[in-house]
């Protein structure tokens, strides 16, 4: 209310956690939600290819509708794959990128909204988006966000990358 947005004006959040995110991916997530009315959010992924962040909870994993819109995010490794298809699974499987585009109209509802039992349980805020039967469109990338920061280790790997 204080910045006088419009419900349909956008509102872009890049987390603390990603601090060398590509700007090329902040401006195609907010092009994304505005091309699909039929969201209330936009979000990033990238494909996996190292399996060991597959496997890692401290990795934050999505699963997409054949639309482009998430069904579910995950710190478990997701999608899981069983027999034979085992083998493909870090080439088709998304890691969540912290970036968010969203409507302002919705980002005023957001806080309003009651935490969901899945969002308690997986510690992920965008649950409590999908739980209320809101969308999410996911801009799929193959350029990786950069160094994201879930461990202290990471921090690391930021710290000597910028030096």
């Amino acid at each position: 209310m204080l910045l006088g947005l419009a419900g349909d004006d956008l509102v872009v959040n890049v987390q603390g956690d990603e601090p060398l995110i590509e700007p090329a991916l902040i401006d195609g997530c907010a092009a994304l939600l505005a091309e699909r009315s039929d969201c209330v959010m936009g979000t990033v992924a990238h494909p996996i290819r190292d399996g060991s962040e597959y496997a890692d909870p401290n990795v934050v994993k999505v699963v997409l509708d054949r639309h482009g819109r998430a069904l579910y995010f995950s710190r478990a490794s997701i999608p899981h794959a069983r027999g034979a298809a085992a083998a493909s699974v870090p080439g088709t499987a998304l890691r969540h990128v912290g970036l968010y585009a969203y409507r302002a109209a919705f980002l005023r509802a957001f806080s309003t909204l009651a935490p969901s039992p899945l969002e308690s349980i997986e510690a992920l805020e965008q649950l409590r988006v999908l739980w209320h039967g809101e969308r999410i469109a996911v801009l799929v990338s193959d350029a990786v966000a950069g160094i994201g920061v879930d461990t202290p280790e990471d921090l690391e790997r930021v710290r000597a990358f910028l030096r």
